[in-house]
């Protein structure tokens, strides 16, 4: 098992290209946490207030964004390959968190076919709280990344 932490040592061992940020991944301000080598990724993602329902609890949406972002990274370090799309994204809420906690979403290849990747997913909250689980089909489309 090969993990990483940073970006810095998987853009040196040729894992990670130097690329842009994604806008949407920006506006969610994802902290990187964990690369397991084919199998894993894990972020984090702060519960702002701007991402908050009228219960100052992270609204559905974001929490669907967060895991789309989180899916959208394993499957660019696992196949190299920037063109994707989501085919489907199913989300299950388990309970809600709030303002200024933080949304630590891990995300699993289930299988990895040549075009078509199923992946899954849990989010805890700060306490390791079950928030959310999901599960999405990816497409790789037909460019590489450069």
């Amino acid at each position: 098992m090969i993990k990483y932490t940073d970006y810095e040592s998987m853009i040196a061992d040729g894992i990670l290209k130097v690329v842009d940020t994604p806008n949407c991944v920006e506006l969610m301000k994802r902290e990187f946490i964990e690369y397991i080598v084919g199998e894993s990724v894990t972020c984090a993602y702060p519960v702002l207030e701007i991402y908050s329902n009228p219960r100052k609890a992270m609204q559905g949406g974001f929490i669907s964004a967060a895991f789309d972002n989180t899916f959208g990274a394993l499957v660019y370090l696992a196949t190299q390959k920037i063109e994707m799309a989501t085919i489907d994204l199913c989300v299950n809420y388990h309970k809600p968190i709030f303002e200024n906690d933080k949304l630590e979403v891990v995300v699993y290849i289930k299988s990895l076919g040549k075009t078509i990747i199923n992946l899954v997913g849990e989010a805890y909250d700060k306490e390791k709280n079950l928030i959310a689980t999901a599960s999405t089909n990816m497409i790789l489309l037909d460019r590489k990344a450069k």
